[in-house]
């Protein structure tokens, strides 16, 4: 069968549904670039709405060093938030719908004023901003291994699964961001740390480029929206019965339990 965005769109949000994970489409559909993996980005959305969730925003994904590293990539992208993937403070990672997922610090952006490139600066950037929280996204790539191109990960709403909120809002006049530091805690143990110049060197240079990406693309971030900047450092593990604490400077501290194991339907080739 022919690939195209919507059996792209359609594979992908199948393999979220079941819980099932597959090798990168660029295995079979070597032709998907960066752009098409965009249009099925947003047709994948597209879905989500007409199902009945809600934009509530946007996400970064690879703004660090580390996340490139890891993933043998050379560039941030910029993905999709609804309001299904807002997991309450507390709750336990969703095992139950999610393949394997990782968890990772971020820095949060609650936007005031509409933000819309392009030619958007970093300072502009900040200036539209509300609040900043603390965040802890549960990343769950579709692709086994978390296997992938940037074509792939882009399609895949850059492995977009869950995120959780901190207890702190703080205007960010009152916060050095590249200062702003997290430490990552795995059952008891640090095991990670980084600041917020992590993230392109301030998290506002990577708010920024969500708006002019966006922007190249017809979109915008609104006002009241949520803007996930990337993470910190690498993402650890979130398997059943794990725990993992990241502790921010001044924006609190977010603990995750791994959860308990859920019944998955088998893998497909």
């Amino acid at each position: 069968m022919k690939w195209d965005v919507d059996r792209a769109a359609t594979v992908l949000l199948d393999c979220e549904a079941t819980r099932t994970d597959r090798p990168p489409i660029t295995d079979e559909w070597p032709e998907l670039d960066q752009d098409t993996a965009y249009a099925v980005q947003d047709e994948t959305l597209r879905r989500r709405l007409a199902r009945g969730e809600r934009l509530i925003g946007v996400k970064l994904g690879l703004t660090s060093r580390a996340k490139q590293l890891r993933m043998n990539v050379a560039s941030p992208l910029v993905a999709w938030l609804t309001d299904a993937m807002l997991s309450p403070a507390g709750v336990p990672v969703p095992q139950d719908r999610l393949i394997h997922p990782r968890v990772e610090p971020e820095l949060v952006f609650v936007m005031r004023e509409r933000l819309t490139g392009p030619g958007v600066s970093a300072a502009q950037a900040l200036a539209a901003v509300d609040r900043v929280y603390a965040g802890a996204e549960i990343i769950d790539s579709r692709y086994r291994d978390f296997r992938f191109t940037l074509p792939d990960v882009v399609a895949d709403n850059a492995s977009a699964g869950a995120f959780v909120l901190g207890p702190v809002g703080l205007s960010p006049e009152r916060l050095d961001l590249t200062l702003e530091a997290v430490l990552v805690e795995v059952d008891g143990e640090v095991v990670d740390s980084a600041t917020g110049a992590a993230v392109q060197g301030h998290p506002a240079e990577a708010l920024a480029l969500a708006a002019n990406d966006l922007a190249r693309r017809g979109h915008a971030i609104e006002a009241g929206q949520l803007v996930l900047t990337g993470g910190m450092t690498d993402a650890v593990p979130a398997p059943p019965g794990a725990r993992v604490a990241f502790h921010f400077t001044n924006l609190g501290s977010i603990q995750l339990a791994g959860g308990q194991h859920a019944a998955r339907s088998d893998r497909t080739s």
